[in-house]
């Protein structure tokens, strides 16, 4: 008679263990992998929105786009606030929910309205490009303008080479004035950062932490990039906040976090508006 050679049992879980062992030190790569493959297309997203913001620019004698997009949900109404942004349509309409720090959002096709009706929709017609990969599901706009770029004026930004109304205005490197930055989701107007006033070393909107321990940008050069944040704190309160917003104005604690906080400072105004309690 035939003698059939089989597995044993034993055979079959050494076999199962392995495979175990290897999907465990795999799997963490893998991850890894697909995460840098969503933050190298968020990272192209922003590039391609900062050559629409450079074109709009080029086509309008140097005048920034509008890049505090407030009145109706939907729409790009142009002079909101006025008259800082008279007759100015923002770049994208309003997209975010009025209930927002609560992490409540818009309809889909509402938020898609207001991004065809924006002033870059003509520079950028695909959808897609204006959010994250990794975002938060159901937001279809991720990225935020930063306020020196013609968004919001803060407390003591309303002089020349701060607020910027013009490309041309811009002192210094292009390379370090930040243009857009990944929230991971929908808030008002535009990236609000603190320059002067009674306690300005405080952030005022969250930082974002996307792609691991970091933000993605991109500046007045046209280039995109990936930004690492140094405070342990920056991290862990980026990480509490990502879907809520209470306003709290939150200090950094430590001064890797105070670092964070002057380098996002400096590349929306150019500059800090104080001096800072940590050296360099």
């Amino acid at each position: 008679m035939n003698k059939r050679k089989a597995f044993t049992l034993i055979e079959l879980l050494v076999v199962i263990a392995i495979i175990a062992i290897l999907m465990a030190i795999l799997m963490p790569a893998l991850n890894r992998a697909r995460e840098q493959g969503k933050r190298a297309m968020c990272v192209g997203n922003l590039k391609q929105l900062t050559l629409a913001w450079i074109m709009y620019a080029d086509e309008n004698d140097a005048k920034i786009v509008n890049g505090a997009p407030l009145g109706r949900a939907g729409f790009a109404d142009p002079g909101n606030p006025s008259p800082l942004h008279d007759n100015e349509i923002p770049w994208v309409g309003k997209c975010f929910s009025d209930s927002y720090q609560s992490g409540d959002q818009l309809p889909e096709h509402t938020q898609i309205s207001a991004i065809k009706a924006g002033a870059l929709w003509p520079y950028v017609k695909s959808v897609g490009l204006y959010r994250c990969p990794t975002g938060t599901r159901g937001e279809m706009l991720t990225y935020a303008a930063m306020d020196g770029v013609n968004g919001l004026k803060r407390t003591g930004t309303d002089k020349p080479y701060i607020f910027l109304k013009k490309i041309t205005d811009i002192r210094g490197a292009h390379s370090e004035r930040i243009v857009f930055i990944d929230e991971g989701w929908v808030t008002p107007d535009s990236f609000a950062v603190h320059y002067a006033g009674g306690n300005p070393e405080r952030w005022w909107d969250d930082p974002p932490v996307r792609h691991g321990d970091g933000v993605t940008l991109s500046f007045a050069d046209g280039r995109a990039d990936y930004h690492k944040w140094k405070g342990i704190d920056t991290i862990k309160f980026g990480r509490d906040r990502q879907r809520t917003h209470p306003g709290n104005n939150y200090p950094p604690t430590s001064d890797d976090g105070k670092r964070d906080l002057h380098w996002v400072q400096k590349g929306c105004w150019g500059g800090l508006g104080y001096t800072p309690t940590v050296w360099y």
